[in-house]
């Protein structure tokens, strides 16, 4: 019954997606801007992002021109991001400036490093010095660093402060963060030495020391730190914000949870996207956006797809005396390449995930080749069979059984291996090894099952 109303749900957003759609469409054409702010003002800026992806580039653009300043920061920051280069550059610098005045600082460094020269200066001028300041300084950290992602605004108190101290602290007249979930503790030199949560704070005596009442989760990270290891380590140990800290382990800004859980999404995205070989496109991209990112891999996959018909290629002789062989190697071959892919999918999770070590490589490597040889076994028995009722050679059903396992059973291997090795020459494994699993499964199925009917049957 659950799973029967949240796909009504699903089905029922879908269609109201689709009919604000043609709505827009008909509101863009007509030029009303009044009437198209009235139906994109009360809904919440993801779906106006959401909305503004779905549409094709020509609405899109008319609707970024008739809507002058209904286009916020907090709709920009929500939208992928090549639609979001897409709408930035239509934006007036003005414009620009005014949809990111109200921004968090991470929200504004996301936007402003996208931005060409005249458009990033004009959204700084736009910011308060100290924001400008801040926004600079974050810019200067590698692209994907925690520096780069980190919020400066901050809530912190002296580690001597009692609980009724910090309360009246945050009831004065202090310029607070919209969302914040941790009071961060720092000693004299501005060093973090611990947070207290708010719910411990609202709940504790005014008497208490806030360092008494601090987390044990607490942990720091480097502005140097890869993105990729903060949205790791917030997931692993269920953190919800984690200081930030530079060279002199000084505080310098905040983590939050939402960040954190966008980065491990895009990672995970990624992570799919490129098993795929289709880089980090989205639906949104042009034709000449996406014919850069496919192309490259599958210009890989062809000259793969070479080397394998050079395999097949010594065996010309063999197929043209039998011509069984060339109905039933691509059998072989494809089953080994599904089988691969299935290994090659979980170990790049695991990779992912960091459950793949060198603790554990090898017992990992064996239990996929020990599933291969299973589900070979079990192939190769009905394969046999096939080959044999088919063709009526039973000699010719054994050759393909064997030949099966032998594929599984290295498809296990290789598409365990290929990532790990990948990984360590310091190669995206989601990104390159679906290419080279394909080729060991296909040069070894069609060399085994060739060279067996070679042997034995000719």
């Amino acid at each position: 019954m659950t799973d029967e109303i949240l796909q009504q749900e699903d089905t029922e957003a879908f269609g109201i997606a689709d009919r604000l759609v043609h709505e827009v469409h008909d509101l863009v054409e007509l030029g009303d801007s009044a009437a198209i702010a009235a139906l994109l003002e009360p809904l919440h800026a993801a779906d106006v992002a959401h909305l503004l992806e779905l549409l094709d580039e020509k609405h899109r653009m008319e609707l970024v021109r008739v809507w002058k300043g209904g286009l916020d920061g907090e709709i920009l920051s929500e939208l992928s991001e090549g639609v979001r280069e897409e709408i930035i550059e239509a934006l007036e610098p003005g414009e620009l400036a005014d949809a990111v005045r109200e921004l968090e600082s991470d929200d504004v460094v996301d936007l402003v490093e996208y931005l060409d020269e005249e458009q990033q200066e004009a959204v700084l001028d736009a910011l308060e010095p100290t924001e400008r300041v801040a926004v600079e300084k974050a810019l200067a950290y590698p692209e994907e660093s925690a520096g780069r992602h980190m919020q400066v605004e901050i809530v912190r108190a002296p580690e001597h402060w009692t609980v009724g101290e910090a309360i009246d602290f945050l009831r004065s007249d202090v310029d607070l963060p919209d969302q914040f979930y941790h009071v961060i503790l720092v000693d004299p030199r501005m060093k973090a030495v611990g947070y207290v949560t708010l719910g411990r704070v609202l709940s504790s005596p005014r008497k208490a020391l806030l360092r008494d009442i601090t987390e044990d989760s607490f942990r720091t990270f480097h502005v140097t730190d890869p993105a990729a290891d903060v949205a790791y380590a917030f997931n692993h140990y269920h953190l919800i914000s984690a200081p930030v800290v530079d060279e002199d382990d000084r505080l310098v800004g905040v983590i939050t949870i939402d960040d954190a859980m966008t980065l491990l999404d895009e990672e995970h995205e990624e992570d799919i996207l490129r098993l795929a070989g289709v880089g980090e496109g989205n639906l949104s991209d042009s034709v000449p956006d996406t014919l850069r990112q496919r192309l490259p891999w599958l210009a890989v996959n062809l000259i793969t797809a070479v080397l394998a018909s050079g395999v097949i290629a010594m065996f010309q002789t063999e197929i043209a005396g039998l011509v069984a062989l060339a109905v039933l190697m691509p059998i072989v071959a494809s089953m080994g390449g599904n089988a691969g892919t299935q290994s090659l999918t979980v170990a790049v999770r695991a990779i992912a995930t960091r459950d793949l070590t060198e603790s554990n490589l090898w017992r990992v490597i064996r239990r996929e080749m020990m599933v291969g040889l299973g589900n070979g076994l079990v192939f190769a028995i009905v394969m046999g069979a096939v080959g044999w009722a088919w063709f009526g050679s039973p000699m010719l059903g054994v050759v393909i059984g064997v030949a099966m396992v032998v594929n599984l059973v290295v498809a296990g291997l290789a598409g365990t291996a290929v990532p790990v090795v990948l990984e360590r020459i310091g190669v995206d494994p989601a990104l390159a090894s679906g290419a080279f699993v394909t080729t060991v499964t296909d040069v070894v199925g069609f060399f085994a099952f060739l060279g067996l009917a070679s042997a034995v049957l000719l």
